[in-house]
Parts: C-alpha cells; structure tokens; sequence
C-alpha cells in the first residue's frame, strides 16, 4: 500500500452506508479514465457512440469507491462485443445474474473471476445478458483497450449497430430468474 492510499484510508469513517440509490450512471464516474488512447481507438469510441443511439447495450453504475477500494455494478446486454482492454487494478467480478463467455469457460450466477492488474481480457455476454458485480483493489483506475486496427473496431461497431433494436426492449436476467440486484 503507497502512502497516499494510508493516509486516504485514515480519513475514511470506520463504517459507511452505501445506498443503491445513490449510485452513479457509468457517464458520471471519475474514478476510471481512459488511457493509451490512439487516433484509429478514438474515432472508433466516436462511432461506437454513434451506433447506439437507441442502446448502448450496457448499464454502468458506481455502488460505492473509497481510497483503495471500489465496487462497480454492470449489466451488459445479449452479445454486448466488450472489447478487449486492461485496467491497473486487481478486479475481482461476480456475477449476479445470466451468463458469459470467457475464453472456452461458460460462467453463471454464483460464478465469478479474478482480472489482475494490466491482464489483457474480454467476455461475451450470454443471450440473456449478464450481470456482475466489480470489486477493485483501487478507487481511481483506467481503462486501456487493446483493439488497435480499423478492422477490429468496425466489426465492435457493426456488432452494436446491430443488436440496437433487440437491446431496447431487454431486461436485467435478474428480472427473468427473479433475483435481487440493486436498485436502479
């Protein structure tokens, strides 16, 4: 532990409550920034954006960040193409709800996985969606993607383009199984 992350961690309360409530949308996190971003990734980023205009095929929400320590909520919808990239912290994901693909392992609910810092890696979301829980060993990380040709993002784009009007209407596997998750 550095010791800026100490001396952060001395000033946080012994306990806190977090509200679901609370929670910020992915478009309001200051916690994660992007890094090692190219002209070819961020025109891609641009068009991705542009593709979903109906959908961005995921929910993003930040449950709660305190120094060295954050827990992130994500639901990403059927066949979300999550690119491949890496953060700088240790992330430990569980999933709530559905299902994903990782490499030749099928995962589900009760099933989680550990990323550790700068380890490239990617998932496909099953075709119902998935939900998983972040736990990271940081409050502050970035986000590099590792996508670096034209070829790459358009097939990234084409996939968002395409699931536009199916991602609409799609709910939460959550709601289908009819478990709990946070409100939102």
């Amino acid at each position: 532990m550095t010791d800026e992350t100490e001396k952060a961690m001395a000033d946080v309360a012994p306990f806190k409550i977090y509200r679901a409530a609370s929670a910020k949308d992915f478009n309001e996190l200051t916690h994660m920034e992007y890094a090692g971003i190219t002209p070819v990734i961020e025109a891609a980023l641009v068009k991705a954006g542009e593709a979903s205009s109906k959908d961005s095929g995921q929910v993003v929400k930040e449950l709660f960040s305190m120094p060295g320590m954050s827990l992130t909520y994500a639901w990403f919808k059927s066949g979300f193409p999550l690119p491949l990239h890496t953060h700088n912290a240790d992330c430990l994901y569980y999933i709530i709800a559905g299902t994903l693909k990782l490499g030749v392992e099928e995962l589900g609910a009760g099933d989680g996985f550990f990323v550790g810092s700068n380890v490239p890696y990617t998932y496909k979301p099953g075709p119902n969606g998935v939900e998983v829980l972040e736990f990271r060993t940081a409050d502050k990380f970035d986000i590099r993607f590792l996508g670096k040709t034209e070829t790459y993002w358009n097939k990234t784009i084409g996939a968002i383009a395409e699931k536009q009007d199916a991602w609409v209407g799609e709910r939460p596997p959550h709601e289908l199984a009819g478990q709990m998750v946070p409100a939102e």
